[in-house]
């Protein structure tokens, strides 16, 4: 139903109706988030590659064939910018020596798992987890994302829990 509302949303953006860009943007913007987060490991600047990717799809959006994959599509888009990005950035000197600021307990707690997850999960895994876990999506809609079965994200969901919880559980005893 999502899938079908969404190609039509598209259409009409198409068509010239740019209104159609805010549910674009609402079914589209948290999978796509935490794709390039993926990738940058920065809020901040996951949050701005994430309006780039925007304007670059809008911008093309004559390009998109009615039909297939969109989210994987933006996917697409997103990786490749956020690839870019971590290109430049390896060519940049750092001149700021400053200390970065590190937040409250709560805020260094969930980062070292979001770490964590980044380190031991596969791209795939570490998407399926963010998504369900933390954007609240349901596993159904996570399905629809990545066009696979509903018990495969089921699966990949729980497999890739068990692994951040096997290491939780390794990091504790170590201390």
């Amino acid at each position: 139903m999502k899938t079908l509302t969404l190609e039509k949303n598209i259409e009409r953006y198409k068509n010239g109706d740019k209104t159609a860009f805010d549910y674009i943007y609402e079914q589209t913007y948290k999978p796509l988030y935490f794709r390039i987060l993926y990738y940058v490991k920065d809020k901040a600047c996951a949050e701005d590659l994430l309006h780039d990717v925007y304007l670059k799809a809008m911008v093309n959006i004559s390009t998109y064939q009615q039909g297939t994959n969109f989210m994987g599509w933006l996917c697409v888009i997103g990786k490749n910018l956020s690839l870019n990005y971590l290109q430049k950035r390896k060519r940049e000197v750092l001149t700021d020596f400053a200390e970065p600021f590190s937040g409250g307990g709560y805020e260094r707690e969930t980062s070292y798992v979001f770490e964590l997850a980044r380190k031991i999960l596969t791209e795939e895994e570490y998407q399926i987890v963010m998504l369900c876990q933390v954007a609240g999506y349901k596993r159904r809609e996570v399905a629809e994302m990545f066009s696979m079965p509903i018990a495969t994200v089921t699966w990949k969901n729980n497999q890739a829990l068990k692994k951040l919880q096997e290491s939780l559980k390794e990091k504790e005893s170590e201390r």
